[in-house]
C-alpha cells in the first residue's frame, strides 16, 4: 500500500517498464489521501503504516523528503499540512483534535495537578497510527526535541524516530480488516502550531490557527489519560496558547471553536506565517493567538477596518476574491 501511493503520487519508472507507461508517470501529486474509515477497513487492513511512513522523512531508504497524506481522505485537513509543509519544510502531524482535559479532570482521575504550559488544561491529539514519526520529537535542535527538514536528520535521529515508535496490532473497533497502527508519545516542550481548513457554505475556505507547545506528563498520568481514548494510537498532547479574549479565552473554548474533529500540526510557532499565505491566498481567518505586532497582511486590508482585524480580514478576502477557485 505505500509502495503504490507513493507511486501514484510521483511515479516509478519501474512502471514503464512493465508495460505501464503512462502510469508510470504518477500524478505530480503535491499532496494525497487514503479513504480508510470505513468503506475500505471493514474488509482490508487500514492504511495506517502506509500515511505513517509516506508522512516521515524517512523509510526503509533512508532519509528523504515527507510525502504529504491525509488520512480518512480529508482534504482540508491535507491543505492545512501542505501549507505547513511549504512553510517550513518539515513533516506534518494529522491528527485527530480528540478530547479536552481540564486541570480539574487529570487531577481528580490522577492526581496530578497540572502546571507550565498545560496549567489550563490539555487537548489530546491522537489518531489511529497515521501521524509522521518524526512527532515523536526525537529529533533535536540546540539539545530541546524538534522535528527538522530532512535535509538536517542525522541517520541517528532517524533511528530514535524509529525506536520510540511500536506498531500495535489494529484495533477492531474501527478495522475489522486489520492492519497496524503506529503508537508513541510525542516528548513535551515543543513549539508547535495547531491549523486547520473548514470549508463554509457562502464563504468558502476558512483557516484556523492555534499556537501552543507539547506537554510531557508523568508516565503513570498518560498512561490513565490514554487508556480512555486507544493506547495504540500516538499521543500528542497540546497546549494551545490562551490569551484570554474570544476563542482563546480557555483551552476548552479553543477546542470548541475548532471547525472538525482534524488538525494538522506543525514543528515551530508558524501562525504569522500562516496568516500571511493566507492573505495572498484571500482565504479569511477565523481565529488564531498570533500577537498584532508579527502578522503581517497586505496594506490595504486597513480600508477595511482597523478595530477588528478578524472581520476586515473576511470583508478583503470576500472583496477581492479567490486566487485559486
Amino acid at each position: 500500500m505505500s509502495l503504490i501511493a507513493r507511486d501514484l503520487m510521483v511515479g516509478n519508472p519501474r512502471l514503464a517498464e512493465l508495460g505501464f507507461a503512462e502510469e508510470a508517470n504518477g500524478h505530480n501529486a503535491i499532496v494525497s489521501g487514503f479513504q480508510g474509515q470505513r468503506a475500505w477497513t471493514d474488509h482490508f487492513p487500514n492504511g495506517d503504516f502506509m500515511e505513517a511512513i509516506l508522512n516521515s522523512s524517512f523509510d526503509w531508504n533512508g532519509i528523504r523528503a515527507p510525502y504529504m497524506v491525509a488520512t480518512e481522505n480529508d482534504s482540508l485537513n491535507g491543505v492545512a499540512m501542505l501549507f505547513g509543509y511549504l512553510l517550513t519544510n518539515t513533516a506534518q502531524i494529522f491528527a485527530d483534535v480528540r478530547t479536552y482535559w481540564s486541570p480539574e479532570s487529570v487531577e481528580r482521575v490522577t492526581g496530578h495537578k497540572l502546571s507550565g504550559h498545560a496549567e489550563g488544561g490539555i487537548i489530546h491529539l491522537i489518531n489511529s497510527g497515521a501521524q509522521t514519526l518524526d512527532g515523536t520529537g526525537e529529533q533535536s535542535v540546540d539539545g530541546l526535541p524538534a522535528m527538522k527538514a530532512f535535509w538536517d536528520i542525522s541517520e541517528e535521529e532517524a533511528q530514535k524516530c524509529l525506536d520510540a515508535t511500536s506498531w500495535r496490532p489494529a484495533s477492531v473497533e474501527y478495522f475489522r480488516g486489520g492492519g497496524y497502527s503506529s503508537d508513541y508519545l510525542t516528548r513535551g516542550g515543543m513549539p508547535m502550531t495547531m491549523s486547520r481548513i473548514n470549508l463554509v457554505k457562502g464563504i468558502g475556505p476558512v483557516l484556523q490557527i492555534a499556537e501552543g507547545y507539547s506537554v510531557e506528563l508523568p508516565e503513570d498520568v498518560h498512561e490513565t489519560l490514554d487508556k480512555r481514548t486507544d493506547p495504540t494510537w500516538p499521543t500528542t498532547w497540546f497546549a494551545p496558547i490562551v490569551t484570554g479574549n474570544g476563542a482563546f479565552t480557555s483551552v476548552y473554548s479553543v477546542m470548541d471553536n475548532w471547525g472538525a474533529n482534524h488538525g494538522s500540526i506543525s514543528y515551530g510557532h508558524i501562525g504569522a506565517d500562516l496568516i500571511t499565505l493566507a492573505s495572498i491566498l484571500r482565504i479569511p481567518v477565523a481565529m488564531h493567538n498570533v500577537g498584532a505586532e508579527s502578522i503581517f497582511r497586505p496594506r490595504s486590508w486597513g480600508l477595511f477596518g482597523t478595530e477588528q482585524l478578524e472581520a476586515a480580514d473576511y470583508r478583503a478576502c470576500t472583496t477581492y476574491g479567490p486566487l485559486y477557485k
